[in-house]
């Protein structure tokens, strides 16, 4: 096994270009969290190809240290990561990588409803919308409801028993835990949400 550089991570204001890009695509008037209550978390990560990576995501400030200790933890365990970049969550959608298997944070928007209902929206604010939600390579561990998905290339991830690179595992759940977040996969009924992880666990 290639041995990795020492994990690192660096929190930082959200301000200059990363500011305009979030304040152009994922936020508005109206918003549960100003701006100023944001920050850039950048952090070590493992990619795909086995090796380490410099990712970001944009989070609440309250969020940024317990997170910074996830990642540390994600890391030691050699976690596969795909994309995790501001540029893959705010910039322009042209750019965006074309598997959609984007690790992303903040986004001020409404909670999804279960793929079992349909619709876009709630009328409740999203965890995300505060900065204190993350969601973890979306096509691995896809948001489901009553044996569907609103991504196709998620459904070979419907079987949970069969391990794949990129995979939410229990060890990753307990990183997690260690700092008091919760788990989509772990709530009651059909609807689980595999990728989602936030401050309440909603």
């Amino acid at each position: 096994m290639v041995a990795l550089a020492p994990f690192h991570s660096v929190t930082q204001p959200l301000s200059g270009a990363p500011r305009a890009e979030v304040k152009r695509s994922a936020w508005h008037q109206g918003c549960p969290v100003a701006l100023s209550d944001l920050r850039v978390l950048t952090v070590s990560y493992v990619g795909f190809d086995g090796t380490a990576h410099t990712g970001q995501l944009v989070v609440n400030r309250s969020a940024a240290a317990p997170l910074a200790e996830v990642f540390r933890e994600l890391y030691r365990l050699r976690f596969h990561i795909r994309h995790m970049s501001l540029g893959d969550a705010y910039g322009p959608v042209r750019l965006h990588p074309a598997d959609g298997d984007v690790s992303s944070a903040f986004d001020c928007r409404q909670a999804v409803p279960s793929p079992c209902v349909g619709g876009s929206g709630t009328g409740t604010w999203s965890e995300h919308a505060f900065g204190q939600a993350v969601d973890l390579n979306p096509v691995e561990n896809p948001y489901v409801g009553c044996g569907q998905t609103r991504s196709p290339s998620s459904r070979p991830y419907f079987n949970r028993s069969w391990h794949r690179p990129g995979m939410v595992t229990l060890a990753v759940v307990r990183a997690f835990q260690s700092v008091g977040w919760g788990w989509g996969g772990s709530w009651s009924g059909s609807t689980k949400d595999y990728m989602h992880f936030s401050a309440t666990g909603h």
